[in-house]
Parts: C-alpha cells; structure tokens; sequence
C-alpha cells in the first residue's frame, strides 16, 4: 500500500464529506430512523489517521463513526445499506448509524456509550502485545468523554502496562449542548490531562489532514516500536449540530463562521492549488463524488428490508436475549 499524497487524501475528505451529506439529506426525507451524528468539518481527523495505519490494525469510534469506519475501508453500500436499514446493512440493518462495525476492515465498532470503547480499545491492544503482532490500536473519542472514568481508566492501564494504543480525542469544543470549557477545570481536555499518566502533552490542527497525518503517524510508529501508548488532542469542530437533528443554535454565529473558514477540504484545496493542481481538477473531484454518491444512494433505497427471520440472529447465543431485552 503506497503513501497518498494530497490529492488522494482530498479526495477521501470529499468523500466523507459528501457520504455524511447526503446521510444528512435522507435523514430530512424521513428514510433513515433513529438518531444520527454527522462527521462533517472532522473528516482530517478521519482520513489523516487512517492513512497512517496498517490493514491488520485496530481502529474504534463513537457514535460519530461513518468517517472512521469508512476510512478504513468499509463498503459504502454496506454502510448506507445500515443507516437506511436495508438488506446488505454493514451489521445487517439492526445495528443504525451509531454501531457501524466492519472487522474485516481493522474498525472494531462504533459506541453509543460514551467512553465504553477505550477499555476496549485496551483489551485490543493487549491482545496485540501478548501475540507479539506489531499490532496498533487507535481509538477515537470526544471532547466529553475525557470526564467519563472509562478514559482515566483506560489511558492509566494503558500508560502502566505500555499498550500499542494511541487515543486521539476528537475535541469538536461541544460535549453535545455544552461548551467543553464550562464543565473542565484545564484548557484543553485531554492534552492538559496528559501528564498525570506519565504522557506527552501533544495537540494537532485537527483540520489539517497532512498534520494529523503527521502527529498520529509518529505516535502508531511510537507503539508499533514497543514506546507504549499516547494521547492526541485533534482539535476540530463540527459544522452541524450534536446530531441530525439539532440545529445547533446555542452555538454563535460568529464562531460558527470562523471555523467554517478553517473548513479541511478548504484548507486542502488551498495546498493543492498552491502547489499547482489545477482548480477545475478538483472541482470534477467533487462533482463526481458527489453523482457517485446519488447514484448508490438510489440503488440502496431500491433494496427491501432485511429478511425478518435475521432479528433472531446476532444475539446472545445462550438464549439470554429474551430476558436481557
């Protein structure tokens, strides 16, 4: 697998970015159910980390999980397939946006409890060690779960046993409704929390692909070399509400305007046409993706819904499930 450059990495934004649109837009149409978080404005932190991991790689997300399970590789009919909850759904239709889960792919879920994953994410990491794979796990989290106790949890085992582990922590400055900033008592969530488990305070633009590219790609070659964990502050924002369905007006305007300058494929298509790509190279980027993405869109609606015999598959195979539900 070779290194991609800038246009590559644009074009796997422009994609994220027209996949969570149009997620956006089915959502309005009333076709797809249940609560959706949309990863748009964040898809550096996506793509650039991505681009820095191997195929036999563990990755995890939260609920804002479409981006990292797709970067990793993940079909996008399967994933749309799941969020319309149509026959070929990634989990089968059952499992809706917030669980994208694709194992083949290295991205071993999406969590809609906040903080759940990290101690898995350790479990994952722990695995690799004693297997002595080479194995790197990199798990994703928002700006709030640095108050959940799984994160100390999770990042102090980490830090005592030397786990293959980088946590990059997604600070959108929004824990939902609320500024991040009202309910800590440091500047920043995760980096200002850093030294207490013995780690490196390291902040990235998480809205410049090629940094993040660069910040995560030293901490995986850290754990890869047996340097143990490390803890990532990508500070981005969310150019949409908490979910699909908040029109986000408790944030102002103004600050709203000024992140959307700092929007990653803006910045990215101000590198590449600096360095010489052509304007209209990219604009055909974008035009295409966003047809290619009408266009599955429009088959994926024309499937049927899973066959109802498969809501008796994917449970607790004891028999448990018709008491824990």
């Amino acid at each position: 697998m070779g290194v991609p450059d800038d246009l590559e990495l644009f074009e796997q934004m422009c994609f994220l970015r027209h996949f969570e649109e149009r997620a956006d837009s089915l959502y309005r149409q009333g076709l797809i159910h249940g609560p959706v978080h949309l990863g748009l404005g964040q898809e550096a932190v996506a793509v650039g980390a991505a681009s820095v991991l191997r195929p036999g790689d563990y990755s995890l997300g939260t609920y804002r999980g479409h981006a990292h399970a797709l970067a990793r590789g993940a079909p996008a009919d399967a994933v749309l397939a799941e969020l319309l909850g149509r026959e070929g759904g990634i989990c089968g239709g059952k499992g809706g946006s917030m669980h994208i889960t694709s194992v083949e792919h290295g991205y071993y879920g999406s969590y809609a409890i906040v903080g759940a994953h990290l101690p898995v994410a350790c479990g994952l990491a722990w695995a690799a060690r004693i297997r002595r794979t080479g194995q790197v796990t990199v798990c994703f989290f928002g700006d709030g779960a640095t108050n959940i106790g799984a994160f100390h949890e999770a990042v102090n085992l980490a830090a005592v046993w030397r786990l293959p582990v980088v946590f990059v922590c997604e600070n959108n400055w929004y824990m939902e409704y609320t500024p991040i900033g009202d309910v800590i008592p440091v500047a920043l969530p995760a980096a200002d929390r850093a030294a207490a488990y013995g780690l490196d305070r390291i902040v990235v633009d998480g809205n410049d692909v090629a940094a993040v590219r660069e910040v995560v790609g030293d901490a995986v070659r850290a754990a890869r070399d047996g340097h143990g964990p490390s803890l990532v502050e990508a500070q981005t924002y969310r150019l949409k509400g908490h979910s699909a369905a908040d029109g986000g007006a408790y944030r102002p305007a103004e600050e709203v305007a000024r992140w959307r300058e700092r929007d990653p494929l803006l910045r990215t298509r101000a590198t590449l046409t600096a360095e010489g790509t052509a304007a209209g190279k990219l604009d055909e980027i974008d035009a295409r993706i966003k047809a290619d993405l009408a266009e599955l869109a429009r088959q994926v609606l024309a499937r049927p819904a899973p066959d109802p015999a498969g809501a008796w598959t994917d449970v607790w195979s004891d028999g448990s499930w018709q008491w824990r539900n």
